[in-house]
């Protein structure tokens, strides 16, 4: 039995992803940054939404879709360098997504459509893409918010946890309140939340 296309897809995503050379240790073993940070967006992605369509499943597994290829620094580090970083990596990764898409046996309007997931578009109006950016929120603060407050003074996380909590949905917000996290940062959550 040949695989289908969504099987395909998401093999031709993860190989992708395993030539990410940064690695994390899991369960005592290197694995690539990109294939275990997109195995969590997966992992997520089925608490927010368990009957996900195919299009929102792969746009959600290729969000950071070879992301290591184009480095922070690579652009001014600044706000403005930060968001044209940004801009940049949303449209090049919708575009080898949707690739992938179509290599693997997807409609032009399905490949697209996963490209249109990534790169965010209607956000707020589109309850999918909403849901991609609750998956986003909910492993930054699951998985990267500890390490990544430990570099910036309280008031500026504060306000990224505000606009972190402003892009989430209802739901997202549920999840985020279950999150195990060390005490110092629930009580940056908290004060976050608190105005």
């Amino acid at each position: 039995m040949s695989p289908s296309s969504f099987e395909t897809a998401i093999h031709a995503i993860d190989k992708a992803h395993a030539h990410d050379p940064r690695k994390v240790q899991i369960e005592g073993t290197d694995e690539p940054y990109e294939l275990y940070y997109s195995r969590k967006m997966s992992d997520y992605l089925e608490k927010c939404d368990p009957q996900a369509k195919e299009t929102l499943r792969l746009a959600i597994r290729a969000q950071h879709l070879r992301r290591w290829e184009v480095p922070r620094d690579s652009y001014p580090m600044n706000k403005t360098g930060y968001h044209l970083w940004r801009t940049y990596l949303k449209k090049r990764q919708a575009e080898l997504a949707t690739q992938i898409c179509l290599d693997s046996g997807y409609s032009e309007e399905d490949a697209h459509r996963v490209g249109a997931l990534i790169k965010k578009e209607n956000l707020k109006q589109d309850a999918e893409t909403q849901t991609l950016e609750d998956v986003a929120c909910l492993v930054f603060l699951d998985d990267q918010f500890e390490e990544f407050e430990k570099g910036h003074d309280e008031a500026k996380i504060i306000n990224i946890l505000k606009k972190t909590w402003g892009k989430m949905s209802q739901r997202g917000h549920e999840l985020a309140l279950e999150i195990s996290m060390s005490e110092r940062a629930r009580d940056l959550v908290l004060k976050a939340l608190a105005g």
